[in-house]
């Protein structure tokens, strides 16, 4: 059998295009359209920043490591992408305009420069001077001179000048939009108090552009916005001399020298200003050179100003305390009694802060071990840390320093901990810790307890709040055994730290390991299948792309084992003819970011059932620390069970997922799901019962 896989990249493009979709669609609320253009616009730069970046570096790689890495020769990806992506850029202000339509009918309007009322005008002008223009330095550019450095994340203005009596040339110059510091968006004052104004914090310098150039004299002024995004791979060097931490450090100041991969333009900006930054960027034609409309950086829209009238939040998008801890026990006492498994955002995230603030006030307590990826900005699981270790507790975090565009976040959190006695371990070199693990060890009664958790998800408070993830409190000896292990490992990593972690019983942990016990569960079902009796898998994960992992669903889909997947990102797979059972793929994109990872393998009828940290990519399975531990407590399986099969019945949110990734809804005949607001219901029956 001649085996067929989508290109990663292509495949997250569809994704990518998904929440396109989401902005697009009547029914979703208008505020949250105007957040989906921002998710929209966020992703697509940081898919520049990350893997356009890569595939150019990977066109200078050998044949056979292309081949396995990438499915298609990247220069042949690299030209569908520039397609697929132009075509987006049309869908995308086509959206915007529609949006923009309606934005008026709610009486919002966004001003420009020359659209402005006399009173606005004197305001926009005060605001300049008192705000804004401390933070404005224009850099004059011409032909001869070095291109200033470009910031990746920043917005530009290319500004185009001449005096009258000129006939033909103009100057030039470029200005920084500083929004990280004043802000995107400026509400300005309405004779209409049911009227909101809003505009862009580039449109209030353009409005200024005679003020800030008053000492040149010139008479017309032309300013369009451009950004450039840039590579952003860390350079590590394989010093081992080199402490990690400093490494990190390096690696971001070499994110300056990153070499562009995207210039995005306004297309009305002035021709001879435009190729005079294509030439001193040193753009070519095999670049991504996109032209577009008026606003770029629109990921700031995810935070546009809340103007619009009152949007009432259904109750079904609002979290709910676990009927575990509605009558005010402690968090730690139920747990030592009986699994809990939290879904975010549904249940509230209070009870895992609660757990730690606890155990930092429990004087039996001796120590708490966790990994830490992302963490919120005011985080409240660090203050509870701190607080433990000022009670005298032993605290141990893993700070992964290697959390793309988090590594600065990281850092800091790691020059506070530390002065508290707070143990920070950074790793192992060359692989991530993603695991989600905590662990907490008191003594009392003459015996040493272990409880803690295990998640799918970041230990972050603010994006429980609209991540959809899984996460389970627990005191199962195994389980806690196995993440001590973890954690001895990440403080003494040895040369066969691997050995170490497959002597894990109850978490299936990668690098490795993880891989081969999904390999095992994969065969076991193919088994089944072969001697005629059920055979079913079903996993949920943001992203598939492992080869051997597809390569061996396609083996289980010869020979007829049903397999059903929810993915919500990449997705690599297709069907094929030779196939018994047709894989069903589907992704559900909706207001909640689907995030959680779930492994579910029949298993003659005991149903195997895992959580997990990890997607189904090789980067994943082979070179990170990753999790995933099995749900044996009866209840909860079914549980998640449920939740899947709720899922897997979307035909409101839900996208086939196909060869041609198409991006088709589910539409069917049968009862109306949309899997959000289901599980919500679902859950809080569970809670309305207790």
């Amino acid at each position: 059998m001649s085996l067929h896989f989508n290109p990663r990249d292509i495949t997250w493009l569809a994704f990518n295009e998904r929440v396109l979709q989401e902005a697009m669609d009547e029914k979703v609320p208008l505020h949250l359209r105007i957040r989906f253009l921002g998710i929209f616009s966020n992703n697509l730069d940081e898919f520049f920043r990350v893997r356009v970046a890569g595939l150019k570096r990977a066109m200078d790689f050998k044949e056979k490591v292309i081949a396995e890495s990438f499915y298609q020769p990247p220069s042949k990806i690299l030209q569908r992408i520039n397609e697929v992506v132009m075509r987006h850029q049309l869908n995308f202000d086509k959206t915007w305009k529609t949006i923009q339509t309606e934005m008026a009918e709610h009486k919002v309007f966004i001003k420009t420069a020359k659209n402005l009322t006399a009173k606005q005008k004197e305001f926009v002008r005060n605001y300049f001077d008192e705000v804004v223009e401390s933070n404005v330095i224009p850099i004059l550019l011409h032909e001869n001179t070095p291109m200033p450095y470009m910031r990746d994340k920043s917005l530009y203005l290319g500004v185009a000048m001449r005096k009258k009596d000129w006939q033909y040339s103009s100057n030039y110059a470029i200005i920084e939009i500083p929004s990280r510091f004043v802000g995107r968006f400026v509400l300005l004052p309405t004779e209409d108090p049911e009227e909101k104004n809003v505009m862009l914090l580039e449109d209030v310098i353009t409005f200024n552009l005679p003020h800030i150039f008053s000492y040149f004299g010139y008479d017309e002024f032309a300013a369009n916005a451009f950004k450039v995004t840039k590579d952003a791979e860390l350079d590590l060097d394989n010093d081992i001399r080199t402490n990690f931490a400093e490494k990190i450090e390096k690696g971001l100041k070499n994110r300056r020298k990153g070499k562009p991969t995207r210039f995005v333009f306004d297309k009305d900006m002035d021709k001879a200003l435009l190729e005079l930054l294509i030439r001193k960027l040193n753009l070519t034609k095999k670049d991504s050179i996109i032209p577009g409309g008026k606003i770029h950086n629109f990921k700031h829209f995810m935070d546009f100003p809340d103007v619009f009238e009152k949007y009432e939040r259904p109750v079904e998008r609002t979290s709910f305390t676990h009927q575990a801890f509605e009558h005010g026990e402690r968090v730690t006492d139920v747990i030592l009694k009986e699994d809990v498994l939290l879904t975010f955002p549904y249940h509230k995230y209070n009870p895992v802060i609660d757990l730690l603030r606890e155990a930092a006030m429990d004087p039996d307590v001796k120590s708490i071990q966790i990994t830490a990826y992302r963490l919120a900005s005011s985080s409240k699981i660090i203050n509870a840390l701190i607080y433990a270790a000022r009670n005298g507790k032993e605290v141990t975090v893993m700070l992964e320093l290697q959390a793309r565009f988090d590594e600065e976040s990281n850092l800091e959190w790691k020059d506070m901990l530390e002065p508290e006695g707070i143990t920070v371990l950074v790793g192992i070199p060359n692989k991530k810790v993603h695991a989600k693990l905590c662990v907490i060890k008191k003594r009392a009664h003459n015996k040493t307890i272990q409880y803690g958790f295990v998640s799918t998800g970041n230990f972050n408070e603010k994006t429980a709040r609209i991540y959809g993830d899984h996460l389970l409190l627990t005191s199962d000896r195994g389980i806690m055994a196995d993440i001590n292990k973890v954690f001895n490992v990440l403080k003494k990593p040895k040369e066969d730290f691997i050995s170490v972690l497959k002597t894990c019983k109850n978490l299936l942990v990668c690098p490795q390991f993880m891989r081969e016990k999904i390999v095992h569960h994969i065969d076991k079902e193919i088994e089944e299948a072969k001697a005629g009796r059920k055979a079913e898998i079903i996993v949920k994960a943001n992203s598939l792309s492992d080869r051997l992992l597809i390569e061996k669903l396609y083996d289980a889909a010869t020979v007829g084992v049903t397999i059903r997947l929810i993915v919500r990102g990449i997705y690599c797979a297709v069907n094929q003819k030779e196939f018994k059972e047709k894989i069903k793929a589907i992704s559900i994109v909706d207001e909640y970011l689907e995030h959680a990872r779930v492994m579910y393998f029949y298993n003659k009828g005991s149903e195997d059932m895992y959580i997990s940290s990890a997607d189904w990519m090789t980067r994943n399975l082979d070179y990170r620390i990753e999790a995933a531990a099995k749900i044996t407590d009866k209840n909860l399986k079914k549980e998640l069970k449920d939740i899947l099969d709720i899922q897997l019945r979307d035909n409101v949110k839900a996208r086939i997922l196909d060869k041609k990734l198409s991006n088709e809804y589910i539409r069917n005949d049968k009862k109306e799901c949309r899997s959000q607001i289901e599980t919500y219901t679902y859950l809080k029956a569970k809670t309305n019962k207790k």
